[in-house]
C-alpha cells in the first residue's frame, strides 16, 4: 500500500535539507532584525514617548528571544549526523516571538 510518502533512497544527500533549514532560520532572523530596527526608528522619529519606548523595548526583548531560539536550532542542525526534530515547545516559542515582534512593530507604525 502506498501512503504517498517516500523513504529516503541511497542517493539522497542528507546535508541539503538541514542546510536549507539553516538558511531559512537565518533569513527569518534577518527579517526579525529589520522589523525591530524599523520599529525602533519609528518609535524615536518625532520625539520619544514612554509608550513608544516601552513597545520598542518589548520588541527588542522578543527579537533577542527569537535570536536565541534560532541560534540553538542552527547549532543543532550543524551537528554531525541526523539533526534532531524541532520540539513543539521551541516551534511555538519561535512562532510567538515572530508574531509578537510583528504586532509590536505594527503598533508603533499606526
Amino acid at each position: 500500500m502506498n501512503t504517498g510518502t517516500r523513504s529516503p533512497g541511497p542517493d539522497r544527500d542528507p546535508g541539503l535539507q538541514p542546510e536549507r533549514t539553516r538558511l531559512a532560520w537565518r533569513r527569518t532572523t534577518l527579517a526579525c532584525t529589520v522589523v525591530t530596527a524599523l520599529a525602533a526608528k519609528s518609535a524615536l522619529h518625532g520625539g520619544a514617548s514612554a509608550p513608544g519606548l516601552a513597545v520598542t523595548a518589548l520588541c527588542c526583548v522578543l527579537w533577542a528571544a527569537f535570536l536565541l531560539l534560532a541560534q540553538l536550532r542552527i547549532r543543532a542542525l550543524a551537528r554531525p549526523g541526523r539533526p534532531p526534530a524541532l520540539t513543539a515547545r521551541h516551534a511555538t516559542a519561535a512562532v510567538l516571538c515572530t508574531v509578537a515582534v510583528a504586532v509590536c512593530a505594527a503598533a508603533l507604525v499606526f
